[in-house]
């Protein structure tokens, strides 16, 4: 089967900004309104393809939705606001919801890998009554990394901390090269050189962080958007965490956690004892024998886990 058979590609402008997306092809979301839909949100330095292999084997079971999530690919790379929350994990996942809105859809399963768990999380907190379940992956809480950051954290995940660095810091030195960046980002992270990358994929994700594209400021866009991203992270997103534990909000619905075991998560931090903190519901958990990207080095684990669970 190719590339993406079976999906439509989609650009529209939600609230005066791009939104990329894939989706069910038209006459199979019609054809089928029995079956659920699960939303899959990719995480960073990626953008919705992350999702190709787990796709085709999923789109008989569900209706799917995969949209670029706001600073990647080629969803808005726009300039970030002083306080960065237009970047916020809250206006990201407002975002998806807005989209989900414009299809008609109310309810849905959701799972997001990277920083697409991070903007999941806040919309199952946002928006409760419309997440089915919920599977994160490769991930803790933002606050709880935060809060748990030591020396071997800061150093496995070193961008956590380069890229909340003041404008234009890392606009700059990324924007010097960021193909190599890019590249070299993506082999670590437990990857054992990501030979698991598809070349389709590959060019996809170098192609987008390499948009010459330049903002109002001068800085390349969508290197600025991905610093905004983690920006935002590590400011307005915690405020919203901290003001979410203090009045008792917690994700209502079950949630799934996997992580690779070769990953920085799984080895430094405890995920399942850090998530059956932030959820009233059943919490899972599953190492699998991967490094950080999950859905394309196990993308067969990975839709068999999600049939498992969502349903």
């Amino acid at each position: 089967m190719g590339w993406f058979d079976g999906f439509d590609l989609h650009k529209p402008i939600l609230r005066g900004r791009p939104v990329r997306f894939r989706m069910t092809q038209r006459a199979q979301w019609q054809a089928h309104p029995d079956r659920p839909v699960l939303v899959l949100l990719h995480g960073f330095p990626q953008t919705h393809v992350l999702w190709h292999r787990v796709a085709q084997q999923l789109q008989h079971h569900y209706r799917l939705v995969m949209p670029d999530l706001r600073g990647y690919g080629e969803s808005s790379c726009e300039l970030g606001e002083p306080d960065h929350a237009n970047y916020s994990k809250r206006a990201m996942a407002q975002e998806v919801i807005d989209l989900l809105d414009s299809l008609g859809v109310q309810d849905f399963f959701l799972c997001g890998h990277d920083r697409g768990g991070r903007v999941s999380h806040r919309l199952a907190l946002d928006h409760p009554q419309r997440v089915r379940k919920l599977c994160v992956l490769d991930i803790a809480p933002t606050l709880d990394m935060y809060q748990g950051t030591d020396f071997a954290f800061a150093n496995a995940y070193y961008h956590w901390f380069h890229l909340i660095q003041p404008a234009p810091v890392p606009e700059v030195m990324i924007g010097g090269d960021p193909e190599n960046y890019l590249k070299l980002k993506m082999k670590g992270w437990g990857s054992n050189g990501g030979s698991f990358f598809e070349p389709e994929a590959m060019a996809e994700y170098i192609r987008c962080i390499c948009d010459p594209t330049l903002n109002e400021k001068g800085w390349r866009a969508a290197v600025h958007a991905k610093a905004e991203d983690y920006r935002a992270s590590a400011g307005i997103d915690l405020e919203h965490d901290r003001a979410s534990r203090a009045q008792g909000h917690k994700i209502g619905c079950d949630l799934l956690v996997m992580c690779g075991d070769r990953g920085v998560v799984h080895r430094l931090f405890d995920p399942l004892a850090l998530w059956q903190a932030q959820c009233s519901a059943q919490v899972t958990y599953r190492a699998v024998p991967s490094g950080h990207y999950i859905p394309e080095e196990l993308p067969e684990v990975t839709a068999q886990a999600l049939l498992d669970f969502m349903r």
